[in-house]
């Protein structure tokens, strides 16, 4: 504890700092953060910054030269890496991988750029670079006075400005003279903070911090965008830092890739050699069905499952109808890095993958393996499954809570959820939910579970403290995926045959506006920084809505 009363160290971390702690529980919070910043014990001096990157920020000082280089994306090395730290503090980026800019670089640019009325164009010249404090502005008018100094009388003595500047005694010195360099970096604020702390820290730093803009009164969604081109998405996926996965299945052997201004970032392949990853047993080249994606909770990777694999070695592929008596062929979920877009590992797991999430803390890659009536549970320290356990038949959506100690797997084949303590794998089960539970949605504090349930064409309102259903709702013909708004206040729900999507008052599970949509609407996701939802039409497009 330091001299605010704030605990600034925990033993549970190698580090020895975890403010982040502080701001999320302790009941000083705001005047904690205030404290913590006015001091210079930060959330990004005592945790987002490594060694190396502290020695890149004391050499990104003011005095760099004018005539650094322009950065765009494609662009390498320090230069990149000192941007990148800055647009950190500044909370336009939450991304670990330094020194390459790519695609989430280019859109924390590109966001950076329009907040401080600039062009946004994601490419870093000399104004963007004055905008980030990066370098001085040119001065406009010369540095020295601009009427000549009093000529010296007869009687008097030269001026003592005729005197070297460093005779000058060093009291006379002002406070401003301290190297740049000794500022502390500024508080990070893309950590998983209330609202509130959120707001005040972004404010206190940056006075321009641009909120989410408020929704409409009436609840209703507005019609934003729509995307089409060759795809057919089953899922899209928000990475968190402004990407959207768009898993285009084996009818386009695709995942394509969105920015927040809805511009198409790259087409990823779904073909791999699996020799390039260590594998021997499959020769030649293959190629997957990319069905769902899950993200790091720093954004730095996406983990993309295939719904089967295509090529040689796989010939008992899954099916809709199927089970472990089938013996199917596993298939595999790709690692790909979100800055290069590149895949850089193949995990196996289990047959027909029907859904996947990472863990909140990072530990674990949960994945539902369809016929396999399995969990296979990977460790992303390893790249590689652990453990498959035993669910039931046809596991589908998957909610973890904020603390990673629960994970929930609905069971399609049936009315449970099953229940899955974390640290030691163990099952217990939310009994009578309904019929044929598929998607699943957890609210921020962890006290209610969400499912749509495919065998009653409705929604439901569990409380995790009791295990029962408190409420049930239909939402239109078909409710498949579900999205769950940062604040847990709406739930927006694809309805398949409807061809709609519906928002929910999750308060009292109160539809409050459907709109419609192209058809057969299939996948959903919710960017919290705009409000925008953006919903995967089976049919071959991306809607996007204003909330």
């Amino acid at each position: 504890m330091d001299n605010h009363g704030c605990i600034t160290k925990s033993k549970s971390y190698s580090s020895g700092y975890r403010p982040v702690n502080l701001l999320r529980r302790s009941m000083l919070g705001l005047p904690c953060a205030i404290a913590l910043l006015l001091t210079g014990v930060t959330v990004a001096s005592a945790e987002s910054l490594t060694n190396r990157e502290t020695q890149i920020v004391a050499r990104a000082t003011p005095t760099q030269n004018p005539t650094s280089p322009v950065l765009r994306r494609g662009s390498r090395g320090q230069d990149v890496a000192e941007l990148q730290i800055r647009l950190r503090e500044l909370g336009y980026f939450n991304n670990p991988n330094l020194g390459n800019f790519g695609p989430i670089t280019q859109q924390a640019v590109r966001q950076f750029q329009s907040d401080r009325g600039l062009r946004p164009d994601g490419i870093v010249g000399q104004e963007t670079r004055q905008a980030l404090a990066l370098i001085p502005p040119s001065p406009k008018t010369p540095e020295v006075p601009t009427t000549p100094p009093p000529q010296p009388t007869a009687t008097q003595p030269p001026p003592p400005a005729a005197k070297p500047p460093a005779a000058k005694p060093p009291a006379a010195k002002p406070p401003a003279a301290k190297p740049p360099a000794a500022k502390p970096p500024a508080i990070n604020i893309n950590y998983n903070l209330p609202k509130g702390f959120q707001t005040a820290i972004a404010l206190l730093k940056n006075p321009s911090f641009v909120e989410a803009p408020p929704r409409d009164p009436s609840g209703k969604m507005s019609h934003v965008k729509t995307i089409t081109g060759p795809i057919a998405p089953k899922s899209i996926v928000h990475s968190g830092q402004g990407l959207f996965f768009a898993q285009n299945m084996m009818y386009r052997h695709t995942i394509t890739v969105y920015d927040r201004n809805f511009d198409l970032v790259k087409t990823i392949p779904d073909s791999i050699k699996f020799s390039d990853f260590g594998f021997s047993k499959f020769t030649g080249n293959h190629r997957g069905s990319p069905v769902e994606a899950s993200f790091s909770p720093d954004g730095k990777y996406a983990y993309v499952a295939n719904y089967q694999m295509y090529g040689s070695g796989f010939s008992r592929p899954g099916n809709d109808r199927c089970s472990p008596a089938g013996r199917h062929d596993d298939s595999f979920m790709y690692k790909i890095n979100t800055e290069t877009l590149n895949i850089e590992q193949v995990i196996q797991v289990g047959p027909v993958p029907k859904f996947n999430t990472v863990t909140p803390d990072g530990r674990f890659v949960l994945v539902s393996n369809w016929c396999g009536w399995d969990l296979s549970i990977v460790d992303t320290q390893i790249d590689q499954e652990i453990k498959r356990l035993k669910i039931g038949r046809y596991p589908r959506g998957i909610a973890v809570d904020s603390n990673s100690e629960f994970a929930y797997v609905a069971v399609m084949g049936s009315t449970q959820i099953a229940q899955i303590n974390l640290n030691d794998f163990s099952l217990t089960w939310l009994n009578n939910v309904g019929r044929s539970p598929r998607h699943l949605n957890i609210d921020p504090q962890g006290k209610f579970l969400y499912t749509t349930l495919n065998g009653e064409g409705t929604v439901a309102k569990i409380n995790l403290e009791t295990g029962k259903v408190i409420r049930r709702i239909s939402t239109g013909s078909a409710p498949r995926s579900m999205a769950i708004s940062d604040d847990g206040q709406f739930l927006y729900v694809v309805n398949y045959h409807s061809n709609s999507m519906s928002k929910v008052r999750t308060e009292d599970m109160r539809v409050i506006h459907t709109v419609r949509t192209n058809h057969r609407p299939i996948g959903v996701t919710y960017d919290p920084h705009k409000r925008q939802v953006w919903v995967a039409c089976y049919s071959g497009s991306v809607m996007v809505f204003q909330d």
